[in-house]
């Protein structure tokens, strides 16, 4: 049931996202069956699955124990396949008020772990997700799940529906250009953009005191042009 992930691969870095693939775990929370499933691609370019599976959790069960389940389970997820973006369905108003809790606590958690972690997260309602994999924003499940089989070009339907549809959200996530993602980079962490601050003002030391004093700057470059009349 599940696709190994790719060996050897490397954090994107200083490459755009529109002439290189990300990789986006998407999840369809639920208290009882998480659906989970990460894929490659990036828009017109072929999609490639990952892994796909389903976390599930004893409805007997604490619901504090089945969060602390899912968690450690998305957790191990994102360490085996280092995602660049996470992609959650949105939660929707339905009449079963303890379905939606638990389905809200479940991507809350999603969410939480990828936070964690520095990485961007995309909301998706699921009318979103069928109108991008399928064009109908009223598609059934059936008619989701045969579009990603397609898409994914794979022998076998993803089952549960569940699996189905996170593969759904990470491949609408990639086909909407990876927002708020756009370039295909994790977010620099401040060190890092402190260091790259520090060299380029090594490499060019006038630019950065312009930067750091424009008015200053400006005050010198009227008295130098002043000097040349």
């Amino acid at each position: 049931m599940f696709a190994k992930p790719h060996a050897g691969r490397s954090t994107l870095v200083g490459l755009t996202y529109a002439r290189h693939p990300i990789r986006v775990l998407g999840v369809d929370p639920g208290l009882t069956r998480c659906g989970i499933g990460v894929v490659d691609g990036a828009p017109g370019r072929a999609l490639a699955l990952v892994r796909v599976g389903v976390i599930r959790t004893s409805a007997a069960d604490d619901v504090a124990a089945r969060l602390l389940a899912i968690e450690t389970e998305i957790e191990s997820w994102l360490d085996a396949c280092r995602p660049d973006a996470v992609a959650v369905e949105r939660v929707f108003s339905q009449q079963n008020v303890r379905t939606v809790m638990g389905t809200a606590q479940a991507g809350a958690i999603a969410i939480a772990c990828a936070a964690r972690r520095g990485l961007p997260v995309a909301l998706y309602t699921p009318s979103e997700v069928k109108a991008a994999v399928t064009g109908n924003g009223q598609a059934g499940k059936e008619q989701v799940t045969t579009m990603v089989t397609k898409l994914l070009r794979i022998t076998d339907p993803p089952r549960p529906a569940d699996a189905a549809d996170a593969l759904a959200l990470a491949i609408c996530h990639l086909w909407r250009g990876g927002a708020p993602m756009s370039t295909g980079l994790r977010p620099a962490a401040p060190a890092a953009q402190a260091n790259r601050a520090a060299a380029a003002a090594q490499a060019n030391p006038a630019a950065a005191a312009a930067q750091a004093n424009p008015a200053a700057a400006a005050a010198q470059a009227n008295r130098a042009a002043a000097g040349r009349r």
